[in-house]
């Protein structure tokens, strides 16, 4: 799937995918990389060392520094793909310098598949499905 580099890195992991937006501040735990916001759809789940994929970001600006610090204290996803980032997301992947690629439709990624995020040609290729069922 071809979509457009936010920030450039090749990377290669588990898929952890949510349709709804996520708010990083308040949102996410920023030491333990765990989702905490109450009734959201990946609430009690970790996104340290995963690829983030959700449609875009919601909430205060303070979750560029969410991000940022996500990677300061090792709990970062390997890379975030969005299908149309928000200027939250964007500057806080750029910040700290996770591979993002927007533009790309989620409903095509599963959570649990294996995929390729490369930021340098704005790509994302889907190596191996999750299990079904």
């Amino acid at each position: 799937m071809k979509g457009k580099t936010i920030y450039p890195g090749r990377v290669e992991g588990c898929a952890v995918v949510s349709m709804e937006p996520i708010g990083f501040y308040g949102g996410v735990d920023v030491k333990s990389g765990e989702i905490v916001e109450k009734g959201h759809p990946l609430e009690g789940r970790s996104i340290k060392g995963k690829i983030l994929v959700f449609p875009h970001g919601k909430g205060s600006t303070v979750g560029s520094y969410i991000i940022y610090g996500l990677k300061r204290y090792g709990n970062a996803p390997l890379a975030i793909v969005t299908e149309n980032i928000d200027t939250v997301v964007a500057a806080g992947v750029i910040l700290a310098g996770i591979p993002c690629v927007d533009g790309i439709d989620i409903s095509r990624i599963r959570d649990g598949d294996i995929v390729v995020v490369d930021g340098d040609k704005g790509e994302i290729e889907i190596k191996r499905r999750a299990e079904d069922g």
